[in-house]
C-alpha cells in the first residue's frame, strides 16, 4: 500500500486507480499548463506546443482514442484534485456551515504527493520509482482517521459512521433553522 512522506498508509495500492483525468486536461484534450504556465516550464510547453498543446497521456490521433492505455505517470506536471464534495470511502455529503468555526465534515487525503525532486517519465533519475505528483480525494472525518490508523483502504465498500451522520444531520437542523421563516409579530410577540 503506498505511503505518506510520514510513514502512514494512504489506503490504496495505486494513487492513479483513482485518477479520472488530470487537472490541467481541457476538454479538446489539451494542456491548459503549458498554455497558462509556459514560464515555468519552457522547454515542457516548447514540446506541447510543438505537438498543438496535446496532453502527453492523450493518444495522438482518432484511431488510438479507443485505447485505455492512458499513463499519467508520462507527464511531469500531472495533478489530479477531486472536487466531489463527498467522502470517496463512504460517500458522505459535506454540509458546510457559513461563517462559522466547526470543523469540517470532509478532509482532503493525498493519495500521493507532489515533489520537487522525482520525475516519473525520467530513466536517469535515482528517484524516478517514488510518486511525485499530486493526487487527493476527499475523506470524512472518520474514514479519514480509519486510513492512516488501521488497515482500511479508500475502496473499502462501507456506510458513514453513526457520529459522522449526526455530526451531518446536526448541521442540517441548523441550517434548517436558519432558513425558517419567523414573523415579526411572532417573535416580538406583537398582538
Amino acid at each position: 500500500m503506498a505511503k505518506t512522506p510520514n510513514g502512514t498508509d494512504v489506503g490504496v495500492a495505486d494513487p492513479y486507480d483513482h485518477v479520472d483525468r488530470c487537472d490541467h486536461l481541457t476538454d479538446d484534450g489539451r494542456c491548459r499548463y503549458a498554455i497558462e504556465h509556459a514560464a515555468r516550464d519552457p522547454s515542457f510547453a516548447r514540446e506541447r506546443r510543438a505537438e498543438e498543446y496535446r496532453c502527453l497521456a492523450v493518444p495522438p490521433s482518432e484511431s488510438d482514442a479507443n485505447s485505455d492505455a492512458i499513463e499519467w505517470r508520462s507527464c511531469p506536471h500531472f495533478r489530479c484534485r477531486n472536487r466531489d464534495r463527498e467522502c470517496s470511502r463512504c460517500g458522505l455529503e459535506e454540509r458546510r456551515e457559513a461563517h462559522a468555526d466547526s470543523r469540517p465534515l470532509l478532509e482532503e487525503h493525498h493519495l500521493s504527493y507532489a515533489s520537487e525532486s522525482a520525475h516519473p517519465a525520467s530513466k536517469a533519475d535515482p528517484t524516478a520509482d517514488q510518486l511525485s505528483h499530486e493526487i487527493t480525494i476527499y475523506l470524512c472525518r472518520w474514514c479519514h482517521a480509519k486510513i492512516h490508523n488501521s488497515w482500511a483502504r479508500v475502496a473499502d465498500d462501507v456506510n458513514p459512521d453513526p457520529e459522522a451522520l449526526a455530526a451531518r444531520e446536526e448541521r442540517r437542523s441548523r441550517e434548517q433553522a436558519e432558513l425558517a421563516f419567523e414573523s415579526a409579530a411572532d417573535r416580538y410577540d406583537i398582538e
